[in-house]
């Protein structure tokens, strides 16, 4: 029996089962997928995360960015720069998820990929997780199958807090300046946004609508196909991938009989930039801590008790730590979203906007500290 099977080798996953079993405990690690996989994202990566492991990413990114560029409707551009160590770090989520289930693999992680989780039973002071590779027990649980992921649902989270949203992208691969650049276009996309995310063969383009219900307003196609023209790319010539957003929308329990909800089958992706793969990390984090440390209190309780303080702590953690974090996010994603001329014009344009805002993403500021300055200044521009 497993200390802890873990079913979704995604950036949370594979987070919980390298600090799992770096640890110490016996981890299975599920994924219906064979690895490496492809996955539909942007690719782009907060610094941030290399704090939490004790291993080198160099392996995993595909390139350092430091200039950023700002359009409105393709136009009026703005360009920033920032500090080599604030570099931002763009992936290919086939790779980046790969390295790191590698590294738990090497801490003596189990990895069955190519293993479907057909159901699960609970059997009281443990779990079995019926796969296509047959049964197994684990005495807890970690659901990170994603959004749309079955584990929620066995699990009994039937009523999740999100907000649906939706992002295309294509990858086209092709050659790249030598200093890349990360764009963004603001207003062409109506209630989101679009990117390109440069990788060291190619790029992500994209756009997301980031307020719920929007999304079935407009065609993201189009937007999409526009944007990449301005950068030379026929988007007709390269195969898209649509997905939904499950966008964090507050305070909910995570947790229930010896098993957590991580990465985005809590609902993680953060309202305002629609970032997932930072705040799976950080749950995949504060669930491993959390089942580490419910092992421990299992052995220091009777077989029939029931409650584990530690789960019931990990989603007080994912709520005030993150969620509170998301709700300043939120309120700054209505509003900017609302009123996008006025945001690019009074926010975007400033020259300490975009430092600030990847302080945001390296976790060095909180969206409290700066949004509710943001959302003032804002809110006078919506009234002058």
């Amino acid at each position: 029996m497993y200390d802890c099977i873990i079913v979704g080798a995604g950036p949370a996953g594979a987070t919980a089962a390298y600090h799992l079993s770096k640890a110490g405990h016996q981890v299975l690690l599920l994924d219906a997928a064979k690895l490496p996989r492809y996955k539909p994202c942007g690719g782009g990566v907060s610094p941030q995360v290399a704090q939490w492991f004790d291993f080198d990413f160099s392996p995993a990114i595909s390139v350092k960015v430091r200039k950023v560029r700002y359009t409105f409707n393709m136009s009026d551009p703005i360009e920033a720069e920032l500090p080599a160590e604030k570099a931002l770090w763009m992936v290919r989520r086939d790779e980046f998820d790969h390295f790191i289930v590698q590294q738990a693999q090497k801490q003596g992680a189990t990895l069955w990929d190519g293993t479907k989780a057909q159901s699960i039973e609970n059997q009281g002071n443990f779990w079995q997780v019926n796969t296509s590779q047959g049964p197994v027990q684990g005495r807890f649980l970690i659901a990170a199958d994603g959004a749309r992921g079955a584990m929620a649902k066995w699990l009994g989270f039937s009523q999740r807090r999100y907000k649906l949203a939706a992002a295309l992208e294509a990858e086209p691969r092709l050659e790249v300046p030598d200093e890349p650049v990360v764009h963004f276009d603001l207003g062409l996309m109506q209630q989101g946004y679009l990117w390109n995310f440069p990788k060291a063969d190619g790029y992500s383009i994209g756009g997301g609508v980031f307020r719920s219900g929007a999304q079935r307003k407009q065609d993201l196609r189009s937007p999409v196909a526009d944007y990449a023209a301005a950068f030379d790319v026929d988007a007709s010539t390269v195969q898209h991938f649509g997905h939904p957003i499950f966008i964090w929308d507050g305070f909910q329990d995570l947790h229930t009989h010896r098993a957590v909800l991580a990465g985005e089958a809590a609902c993680v992706v953060d309202p305002f930039t629609a970032e997932g793969i930072r705040p799976s990390i950080f749950s995949g984090l504060k669930a491993a801590e959390a089942i580490a440390q419910a092992l421990q209190e299992d052995n220091h309780q009777p077989p029939a008790s029931k409650g584990h303080q530690a789960l019931a702590d990990y989603s007080q953690i994912m709520n005030t730590e993150w969620g509170e974090e998301m709700r300043w996010a939120r309120r700054l994603a209505r509003l900017v979203y609302s009123a996008p001329a006025l945001a690019y014009r009074a926010g975007v344009k400033r020259p300490s906007s975009t430092l600030t805002m990847v302080k945001v993403f390296c976790g060095e500021l909180s969206y409290g500290e700066v949004a509710h300055r943001a959302i003032q200044r804002l809110s006078v521009g919506l009234l002058s």
